[in-house]
């Protein structure tokens, strides 16, 4: 195609937008609000992910070492759970840290058992995937000189099911949401494209091909698209910014923290613009592809 074609085919689709002023700006329109909830909902989902990933990775096993283990079968006992598969982190710690750790969490009168230490020595385990933590607890149970693992058996089932359950749902709605930004975008670009079928039909009978009645169409689709996406990502960048701004230092130190804005808008931006031009250039496309017969 030469370049004097192209450079007709961009300056007609400029041209054609003021034409159609009111047709194109609801296009736009329609492309704003939807890429707008689009993109709210995938920053919503994606730091809800994050959350999700989060919680997983805190989940651990504590494996409490029998009393009578003398050193030498605790160090045993520690190979074997490094060995074992699906372990990814293994921290020792003795009976003494067990109590500080008490006098920590309920007070200094704990301290009383300095004396007489009752605790036992035991390892903090996590697993390579969160997931299998159950499964990897049941084998490490089975070891010598194990006396109990425990990792919060039956509540950690439920949190792993509730998570996925939530991720599931998510992405679902995200693809609902996508689905319908698509039929919605792609109607109202072929509402303005069916007020135009004179237009068209006269290029065809001076003999304009397929291709290039078609081309027009198309990059006027990708500019409504992309005039479309940057109210959401103006919104969705200010928004974001100020939302972290006020919840990451209330959320500082705490085990849920939600997704630095660098590089994560850019991430984001970048799903509504491809998202705007692509739903854009496809609606204009297959509305005259099918509903034009060109």
């Amino acid at each position: 195609m030469k370049f004097r074609t192209v450079r007709r085919h961009f300056r007609e689709s400029f041209k054609t937008l003021g034409r159609n002023g009111w047709m194109s700006f609801a296009s736009i329109a329609a492309v704003t609000v939807t890429l707008l909830l689009v993109g709210v909902f995938v920053t919503i989902m994606l730091n809800l992910n994050k959350v999700a990933d989060d919680l997983e990775k805190d989940v651990e096993m504590k494996v409490y070492v029998e009393l009578s283990a003398d050193p030498a079968a605790t160090r045993e006992l520690e190979t074997q759970i490094k060995e074992t598969s699906g372990v990814a982190e293994v921290q020792y710690s003795t009976r003494d840290q067990e109590l500080d750790k008490m006098v920590k969490d309920f007070g200094e009168d704990l301290k009383l058992y300095e004396q007489s230490n009752p605790l036992r020595e035991a390892f903090y385990v996590k697993a390579t995937e969160p997931q299998q933590t159950a499964k990897v607890a049941k084998k490490i149970d089975e070891y010598p000189n194990t006396y109990e693992v425990v990792y919060g058996q039956g509540k950690v089932e439920k949190l792993f099911n509730f998570l996925n359950l939530g991720r599931n749902a998510g992405l679902v709605l995200i693809l609902a949401l996508l689905f319908t930004a698509m039929f919605l975008i792609a109607n109202t670009i072929r509402i303005t494209i069916v007020a135009r079928k004179t237009e068209i039909g006269i290029m065809k009978l001076v003999g304009a091909t397929n291709s290039f009645v078609r081309i027009p169409f198309v990059l006027e689709g990708i500019w409504l698209g992309l005039f479309g996406s940057l109210i959401p990502m103006i919104i969705i960048t200010l928004g974001y910014m100020e939302f972290y701004d006020y919840a990451e230092p209330r959320l500082r130190g705490e085990m849920i923290q939600i997704i630095h804005p660098l590089p994560f808008l850019y991430i984001v931006n970048g799903l509504v613009l491809f998202m705007g031009i692509f739903i854009g250039s496809w609606g204009s496309f297959m509305s005259v592809r099918k509903f034009l017969k060109v």
